[in-house]
């Protein structure tokens, strides 16, 4: 997060896309000036009751409802991919000043440790997709500030980086994870039932795993880019 701030003129940061307000959390303890921008109704009850401090408006990233130059950072946290980014790239810079920075944030597994590379292998892409491990998150996402070709960039060259941390997890509550993902919830209850029981069985057969509590190698994956 300070990466991802560091290189911004200012503290006024915009969370975009903010959910239930994790990371406008994390914003705010670091003392930044922080508005929050939600689409769900339902997720910004949530973030509203539980940061009732921080102004959190209804909004997207393709209509933001904030006026020309008023931040300095625009962060978003497991959403930049979602962006419409020949809508939301002018949206986007607009509220920017010149020089503020664009960032997107990613959780992404470590897959350089042998068993989670295994745990990505029985997944399949719908569980655990390209942008989510240590591997290949950094192409997937280097084009996610971009608009389509033949549109006008509105942000400079790229910078990536990840930073390391870990969940603790047991069996149940990382197979209870998974089915959360979007891939997965596309899936028929018979294609998630057979897709669950295979992650279920490899964690119950592998021993850093089949016990009690132990910790997912994980990493934060940052790009940040800088409004033109």
């Amino acid at each position: 997060m300070r990466w991802a701030l560091e290189a911004g003129p200012g503290p006024r940061v915009l969370d975009l896309g903010a959910g239930t307000g994790k990371l406008t959390a994390t914003l705010v303890e670091l003392g930044a000036e922080v508005i929050a921008v939600e689409p769900d109704p339902a997720m910004l009850t949530e973030l509203r009751r539980a940061l009732p401090t921080v102004r959190a408006l209804p909004g997207s990233a393709e209509a933001i409802p904030l006026a020309d130059a008023s931040f300095d950072a625009v962060l978003a946290g497991h959403a930049l991919h979602w962006f419409d980014m020949d809508v939301a790239g002018p949206e986007i810079a607009r509220v920017l000043v010149r020089g503020g920075i664009l960032a997107g944030l990613w959780n992404v597994i470590d897959d350089r440790v042998d068993w989670v590379a295994g745990l990505e292998r029985v997944s399949g892409r719908a569980a655990v997709g390209p942008r989510d491990t240590l591997g290949s998150w950094r192409a997937e996402t280097e084009a996610a500030h971009l608009p389509s070709i033949g549109q006008v960039a509105q942000f400079g060259s790229p910078e990536q980086a990840e930073f390391p941390h870990g969940q603790r997890r047991t069996a149940d509550s990382l197979v209870a994870a998974i089915a959360t993902r979007a891939g997965v919830l596309v899936m028929s209850e018979q294609e998630q039932e057979a897709m669950l029981g295979r992650i279920g069985a490899f964690l119950a057969s592998t021993p850093h795993t089949a016990h009690g509590e132990f910790t997912l190698p994980m990493l934060t994956g940052v790009l940040r880019a800088r409004r033109l």
